[in-house]
């Protein structure tokens, strides 16, 4: 986070296009740590069956930074010669920058590796805790091997794949909504003959995350309840998927903001019980490279999206078919979900049955 908030402040003096393309290269580093840290820290800390809630608590910033963040930036651009003279967006990189690099230092200083660090908790209570995630751990290494061997155990996993497959998907609807809203919003003059200012964008670019983070929090709180089943996962990325193309035909303003809330409530309900996954099957190890090759997969997401989305509306004239293929690989990672939880449930049923045939092969030896 530190580095992360350098990186952005460093945007406030860049004077050029190679310096703009090299910081936001610098950023992507920066950032590519935070995600994956996050997730397998919140492993090593709560037991599987209360870590839904939690991914799904830290999640909630992520829509509910865009509420606020949104109408924020755009209040911070229209801020002229500020500082010395700094143009409005340069004055925006800075004062978003330093609050990333006073919360990195604090988590130094506040955040412990291990609950027997934890001066908070009594004895009692770290032992419980410690207790729960070592009889998780162990469970986990007696199951399909995939928490044994480290690396090779990650990389070697086709659960693994198949959910880095799953995260591209998602990822790539994310980040066409996050960098092309601000886009269709700005089409709301040509299309509609509307005009707003930098304020009134940021609010409207942030009125699809309020629901998200509504629906986020019922939608996990539901997961939690239940446990988390494949079609909390599943569900919500068919509906983003078909729901994204159809905000391009919709004939106001409020309508097209309407069916972009319903694709943003539908990413976001998904993704944190997405991430309940890796950790119930990895460990140690295991669990930190899975975790962070299924966060680099799904970043070439990322990657991909603004790119081909530009590339493809400037060949067609429009967005209509880069929202398409948008929605086609968020309907791609809900069937690719929905094979992963078929085969999950067929090995269980094999392990299952291959346990009842040992204990019961071992019961005629032992009468015998």
């Amino acid at each position: 986070m530190i580095t992360w908030g350098i990186v952005s402040l460093l945007f406030t003096w860049v004077q050029n296009y190679p310096q703009l393309v090299g910081l936001r290269f610098l950023l992507g580093i920066a950032e590519a740590g935070f995600f994956p840290g996050a997730i397998l820290f919140l492993s090593t800390w709560v037991p599987a069956r209360h870590r839904g809630k939690m991914l799904a608590l830290f999640y909630l910033a992520q829509p509910l930074t865009s509420v606020i963040g949104s109408p924020l930036a755009g209040w911070l651009m229209t801020h002229e010669g500020m500082l010395g003279g700094l143009a409005g967006w340069r004055f925006m990189f800075l004062c978003v920058s330093i609050p990333a690099i006073i919360v990195g230092v604090l988590c130094l200083f506040v955040l412990k590796d291990k609950p027997s660090q934890a001066k908070w908790l009594d004895e009692d209570e770290k032992v419980w805790l410690e207790g729960a995630l070592a009889a998780e751990n162990k469970a986990k290494g007696g199951g399909d091997g995939h928490a044994k061997g480290g690396l090779r155990a990650a990389f070697g996993s086709g659960r693994v794949w198949m959910l880095a497959a799953v995260y591209f998907g998602f990822i790539y609807g994310l980040y066409a909504l996050s960098f092309f809203l601000p886009t269709i919003i700005d089409g709301f003059q040509e299309q509609f003959g509307t005009t707003f200012d930098l304020f009134q964008k940021g609010m409207i670019t942030a009125i699809p995350y309020v629901p998200a983070a509504v629906v986020l929090y019922f939608w996990s709180r539901d997961a939690f309840r239940r446990g988390v089943r494949v079609w909390h996962i599943a569900v919500p990325a068919l509906v983003g998927g078909l729901s994204i193309p159809v905000a391009l035909y919709m004939n106001s303003p409020a309508a097209t903001i309407a069916v972009i809330a319903v694709t943003a409530c539908a990413i976001f309900a998904a993704l944190p019980n997405f991430w309940t996954v890796p950790t119930q099957f990895l460990t140690g190890a295991a669990a930190a490279a899975g975790v962070a090759l299924i966060n680099t997969i799904g970043n070439l997401g990322g990657f991909a999206a603004p790119y081909i989305t530009g590339v493809v509306s400037g060949w067609t004239g429009g967005y209509q078919v880069p929202m398409f293929i948008v929605g086609f690989f968020m309907v791609l990672s809900s069937v690719l979900m929905f094979v992963l939880g078929r085969n999950t449930k067929r090995n269980e049923r094999r392990d299952a049955d291959a346990a009842a045939q040992a204990t019961t092969t071992t019961t005629q030896e032992s009468h015998a």
